[in-house]
């Protein structure tokens, strides 16, 4: 006799959960654009790491611009939120 357990369904992320993710990672990508231009990230003569760190302080700033998105960035992503839920709304009308 084979006993199966059944694990309890998982709720997929609804609409919203998936615009406001969607609206966070682009903020990210906005931030980690201008963190980049701002010279963040770019090794320093007085105290450069060398190859290693011109590879991978790309990762540093991505991380960064994530942190900042994620805790409630520079509000870009509240406006593309409400934005992409007005889309939403207006097509499912």
């Amino acid at each position: 006799m084979k006993v199966s357990a059944t694990l309890p369904a998982a709720h997929p992320p609804t609409t919203p959960q998936k615009l406001q993710a969607a609206a966070v990672e682009l903020e990210a990508a906005f931030l980690a654009e201008m963190l980049k231009a701002s010279g963040l990230g770019e090794a320093r003569h007085s105290f450069g790491g060398g190859a290693g760190e011109d590879q991978f302080s790309s990762f540093l700033v991505q991380h960064q611009a994530r942190v900042l998105a994620e805790s409630g960035g520079v509000g870009l992503s509240e406006i593309l939120f409400q934005s992409m839920m007005e889309k939403t709304n207006a097509d499912q009308s």
